[in-house]
């Protein structure tokens, strides 16, 4: 989908997926673009929806990543203490990548990690107080944020949305 954007007239309906559609089936009137319209729109509200996150997680001094560890934490319920192979399997990284954010967090003062007396070998994550008050302030900016961004479809609409996207997301078989 390379290309610019052609004039959209009057048609408020319409928006640069549909252009670079145009585009393609005049160039490639053989192929079909259905797919990609589809995609090409889920790629538009992922970079709309991802800048305006950041943007909350920025407020609150956290990035996507650490987000995620204080929330799989907090979701968690109390004691909110997880071991770091939980939270990497949670969250689908690599424990490397997992020692990082949890290095940043536990030098913010957001978790803290102990000799876990199960497995003197491991250790346990938990939120620190600081750590829940953030969590609980950064998610409920976050969901009013999310909130608003899908104030345009009626709930019907998000529902269908949402049962569509998963759709998507389940291999077929």
């Amino acid at each position: 989908m390379n290309g610019a954007p052609e004039e959209q007239g009057s048609d408020q309906s319409r928006d640069p997926i549909d252009v670079i559609l145009e585009q393609w089936r005049r160039e490639r009137p053989d192929l079909d673009l259905s797919a990609m319209a589809v995609f090409g729109r889920i790629a538009m509200v992922a970079r709309v929806a991802e800048a305006a996150v950041e943007e909350v997680f920025a407020r609150h001094g956290l990035r996507q990543g650490e987000f995620d560890v204080l929330s799989a934490l907090r979701r968690g319920g109390p004691p909110y203490t997880l071991i770091p192979s939980e939270l990497s399997a949670t969250l689908m990284m690599s424990r490397a990548g997992m020692t990082n954010r949890l290095d940043r967090l536990e030098a913010a003062g957001l978790v803290e990690r102990s000799l876990d007396p199960a497995d003197r070998r491991s250790f346990r994550v938990a939120l620190t107080e600081e750590g829940r008050r953030v969590i609980d302030a950064a998610l409920t900016e976050h969901a009013a944020n999310l909130a608003r961004l899908a104030a345009g479809l009626p709930p019907d609409d998000a529902t269908a949305l949402s049962r569509i996207l998963r759709g998507l997301l389940t291999p077929p078989g």
